[in-house]
């Protein structure tokens, strides 16, 4: 899961504990909330727009896919005249906090790494601020700040 550290970085999670994921307003990555994400999943917690832009830590999926309610409120930058409750369109799930890496994983330093090929994110012009990762290519992620 990606965000922008001046919008919502690790430290914010880390003090916060839980949040909802709300705010996507792209389909696929609605959807692979929404099909996708279940309670226990791991998720590598991704800073973009940042410099360098690569993964800080660890996050769980704390509670499955329900309606981004900020989706109906006039006043948040996440409103969507379309949605309603009875027909929600955005979805979001909750995240809790599992742990700050003590340096980062860059985005360069992940497209170095031949054990990874084929991770969505270092693909050029991949975008989606939510999208899947395996399991080899978590746990070896996950191996390299061990």
């Amino acid at each position: 899961m990606k965000s922008e550290p001046d919008v919502y970085s690790i430290d914010t999670l880390k003090s916060e504990g839980t949040t909802h994921w709300e705010g996507v307003r792209n389909y696929q990555a609605r959807n692979f909330m929404r099909d996708q994400m279940k309670i226990g999943d791991k998720i590598l917690f991704y800073h973009s727009n940042a410099k360098p832009p690569g993964i800080v830590g660890l996050a769980e999926v704390c509670k499955e896919a329900h309606p981004d309610f900020f989706a109906w409120d006039t006043q948040s930058k996440y409103f969507d005249p379309k949605a309603s409750k009875e027909n929600p369109i955005w979805q979001m799930v909750d995240v809790k906090y599992v742990s700050k890496f003590d340096s980062i994983v860059s985005l360069d330093d992940l497209k170095g790494y031949p054990e990874i090929d084929g991770m969505l994110v270092t693909k050029k012009g991949s975008r989606l601020s939510v999208q899947p990762v395996s399991k080899e290519h978590y746990d070896f992620i996950v191996s390299l700040r061990s």
